[in-house]
């Protein structure tokens, strides 16, 4: 991610306390990944090593969250929804990606393995590209208020 979105967002969190969880180590990283069969997008790695589970204009869900944004892990969404979706064709998507988000109605936002951000509408398994990076998602959804 680039510096100076990495430093807006560091000068956000610091302001905003229960937005900002503690980093991911990466032992965290590794063990989640292999749980999951995925392999985390750098960007989105470099995050949540610097912020946890934090919010960037969406809450970005890791291991320890900010204390606003719940206790699901990246690990919980990812499996939930892995068995919500089993059968339908979103669920090639969620075996091999990795849900790190879900939006106001409760549809995951996930990261395919080619790292573009895609949001599933879970009422009709239907799936739209949102941005074509973690770091795009962040660059296009976060505000400083």
């Amino acid at each position: 991610m680039k510096d100076a979105l990495i430093e807006r967002l560091k000068a956000f969190l610091q302001r905003n306390s229960t937005l900002i969880g503690s980093p991911a180590s990466q032992e965290e990283i590794a063990h989640a990944e292999q749980q999951l069969n995925v392999s985390f997008h750098e960007d989105y790695s470099h995050f949540i090593r610097t912020f946890g589970g934090a919010y960037a204009g969406l809450a970005v869900h890791a291991f320890s969250n900010g204390s606003s944004l719940g206790n699901e892990t990246v690990v919980d969404l990812t499996l939930e929804f892995r068995e919500q979706f089993k059968g339908l064709p979103l669920a090639e998507v969620l075996r091999t990606g990795y849900v790190i988000s879900m939006d106001g109605s409760g549809n995951p936002i996930i990261i395919n393995p080619s790292g573009q951000v895609c949001i599933c509408d879970h009422d009709t398994g239907e799936m739209e590209l949102i941005a074509d990076s973690f770091e795009v998602l962040i660059e296009e959804q976060f505000c400083e208020w």
